[in-house]
């Protein structure tokens, strides 16, 4: 499955004029990772019972999505990242005003790509209203506002503090689970794979805080901006044995979660095994 969705995301750009800008995109696109949120659109399709090929075009508009996220948070307007997966990071590896125009390019062929899908009017709506609320002003880009805003603020709040990460990390990995129900067609279980999707993107998080402080940069394959920026992090907020508490109660919650869907859940469930395992 993940051999042939890096198959279809290495020609996902082929359509466009060469130019510096789609360079640019290749680079980001092509800069590995573990492509969980893909995966987990594949493995919900396949979950309920659905063709997980006929998803490859959702994984792909994800992927886009969440790499452009990724290329626009490392700006030096952002977090002023050098490091991304290891490699420099767009706007380091180009320049700032391409590295910009990259992640428009990526956040907008997301929509093309679902547009020229095999999928039904009806399903190209679903996921593009998906899609776009997941990453939108009421999702992903709320939770980078709320977390620029609190740069240099000491939040005393876990419940603020996981509002931001709820946006910024959670709305993706819960549109990645609806866009596969969709495509599979199984679409009555929406809430609860919105709070899954969400709870993973929490334990996500929590483990990446943790990472921060236990790993170095190289095994990590990017820089600790957090701590530049000084952001409140599960771990300054909790101290670094309560924040592994914390996410180890989160990770106990997506299972409980996941025993509440009438599917089978193998590929989920591995995913979550990897997010639990993961180095960055």
């Amino acid at each position: 499955m993940l051999e042939q969705f890096n198959e279809a995301l290495a020609h996902a750009l082929d359509g466009l004029p060469d130019s510096r800008v789609k360079e640019a995109m290749n680079y980001s696109l092509q800069a590995g990772g573990k492509r969980l949120r893909p995966m987990l659109v594949l493995s919900a399709c396949e979950a309920w019972g659905g063709n997980w090929k006929k998803a490859l075009p959702a994984a792909i508009a994800l992927e886009m999505v969440h790499t452009y996220s990724l290329i626009h948070d490392d700006l030096p307007a952002m977090d002023d990242d050098d490091l991304r997966r290891g490699k420099l990071t767009c706007h380091r590896q180009f320049d700032e005003a391409t590295a910009i125009l990259a992640g428009d390019g990526l956040l907008t062929e997301a929509f093309a790509v679902l547009a020229a899908s095999a999928l039904s009017d009806h399903q190209k709506v679903e996921c593009v209203s998906i899609l776009a609320t997941a990453a939108g002003s009421s999702g992903m880009v709320l939770g980078q506002v709320l977390d620029m805003e609190a740069e240099h603020v000491l939040i005393e709040d876990l419940n603020e503090l996981e509002r931001i990460h709820v946006n910024k990390t959670g709305q993706l990995f819960a549109a990645a689970l609806k866009l596969g129900s969709v495509v599979a067609e199984k679409t009555e279980y929406m809430d609860v794979l919105d709070r899954l999707g969400k709870m993973m993107g929490i334990a996500f998080q929590i483990q990446d805080d943790i990472l921060d402080v236990t790993q170095n940069q190289e095994s990590l394959g990017k820089s600790n901006s957090d701590a530049k920026n000084h952001k409140t992090t599960y771990v300054s907020l909790l101290s670094l044995k309560t924040a592994q508490q914390h996410m180890m109660e989160a990770y106990q919650k997506t299972e409980e979660l996941l025993k509440i869907l009438p599917i089978h859940a193998h590929g989920i469930e591995k995913i979550i095994l990897e997010m639990k395992v993961r180095l960055k």
